[in-house]
């Protein structure tokens, strides 16, 4: 599903497709300033995003096979809730 899909679908519950981009854009929104704050967002029954700090480490250029040094970075994870689990299967 893709985005403008999603607009679709949550305007079918609101009113206009303008209400429904704009709660889409906010929480989404939202979740990215808490994600940047490092915090975690937590949708119940859905799941949690979480933004998690990866050292810096080793690697290897594929090409050459020669050692490189990967700079720490943080990344996001999403850990699925016990209801989407269910859902899925």
């Amino acid at each position: 599903m893709k985005k403008s899909e999603l607009i679709d679908d949550v305007a079918k519950v609101l009113k206009t497709k303008t209400e429904a981009r704009a709660a889409i854009n906010s929480m989404l929104e939202h979740i990215t300033i808490a994600l940047k704050n490092r915090e975690n967002v937590t949708i119940t029954g859905f799941g949690t995003f979480k933004a998690v700090k990866r050292p810096a480490r080793k690697g290897r250029n594929p090409y050459t096979g020669e050692p490189i040094k990967i700079k720490a970075s943080t990344r996001v994870k999403f850990v699925p809730g016990k209801a989407l689990k269910g859902a899925v299967g």
